[in-house]
């Protein structure tokens, strides 16, 4: 269990220092705001997506505290290729991987990295923080100009 809790807290780290994917991309075609009143954190999510329902591309600006901002790094990593329906699915397993008990979430094994943040469920305050980017990112896909909110 120490072992997963270091590995949380360098992944956390690594991707709040160091995020990836942070940049607003010119030719994006679908983009949604993200606002998590309850700890401040805020982004903008950017995506390229093709005919197909394929995101090509994607980036995210904002600010927010560590888990936000890593949680957005790593879901932007995670999401490039994948088709609207895949991305669907993954966020279904991440939020049950945030908020279930260890074990019970099925499928968690194809989050990858992602896991890491199976911690997060022990501060039920920063749940909202992880899931943020993928709210936010439900809303880019469905391209209606909504601001994603976690309340």
């Amino acid at each position: 269990m120490n072992e997963l809790r270091e590995l949380y807290q360098a992944t956390i780290l690594d991707h709040n220092k160091k995020p990836r994917n942070f940049c607003e991309l010119e030719d994006a075609n679908r983009t949604a705001d993200g606002h998590n009143p309850l700890c401040g954190d805020k982004l903008t999510l950017y995506l390229k997506v093709d005919a197909e329902d394929r995101v090509v591309d994607v980036g995210f600006q904002g600010s927010g505290c560590a888990i936000s901002t890593a949680s957005a790094s790593l879901m932007t990593e995670f999401v490039k290729g994948k088709k609207r329906g895949e991305i669907e699915e993954d966020f279904i397993r991440f939020q049950e991987l945030v908020t279930t008990g260890a074990g019970e979430a099925a499928g968690v094994e194809t989050l990858g990295k992602l896991a890491v943040f199976s911690g997060v469920r022990e501060y039920p305050m920063r749940v909202k923080c992880a899931t943020l980017s993928w709210h936010t990112l439900r809303a880019a896909l469905e391209n209606t100009g909504a601001t994603a909110r976690t309340e």
